[in-house]
């Protein structure tokens, strides 16, 4: 089982970043694919799951309006396209794969947000 995050950057406040998640091993439809962040100094905390079972998505508040998660089964990837990036969106960046069974996580990639 892999998954491996790319898409990070530095950018500029109020830019876009997608990031993405490849996976292997594993069908991502059935699992439950969230994106988690930690910033420096800071605990790890949610930013957006997408459910195996029926898609339904769920965002942190503060990111609702400005993260999109998303999923493409043939290819076993999802995304997370952020737009309007602000400063405290600065972290690295988790995918996760969860089950009733299993919890994979990825290495992670940077997003810095700064001027």
């Amino acid at each position: 089982v892999q998954l491996v995050e790319s898409g990070g950057a530095l950018v500029q406040p109020g830019g876009s970043l997608r990031l993405s998640c490849a996976t292997s091993g594993f069908s991502i439809n059935r699992y439950a694919m969230s994106w988690y962040r930690q910033p420096p100094g800071k605990e790890r905390e949610l930013v957006a799951t997408i459910r195996g079972t029926d898609g339904t998505t769920i965002y942190a508040d503060f990111v609702k309006g400005r993260f999109t998660i998303s999923r493409a089964d043939s290819e076993n990837t999802v995304s997370l396209q952020m737009n309007t990036l602000k400063p405290e969106d600065t972290a690295v960046y988790y995918c996760n794969a969860r089950s009733s069974l299993f919890d994979f996580w990825g290495q992670g990639t940077r997003v810095t947000v700064s001027s």
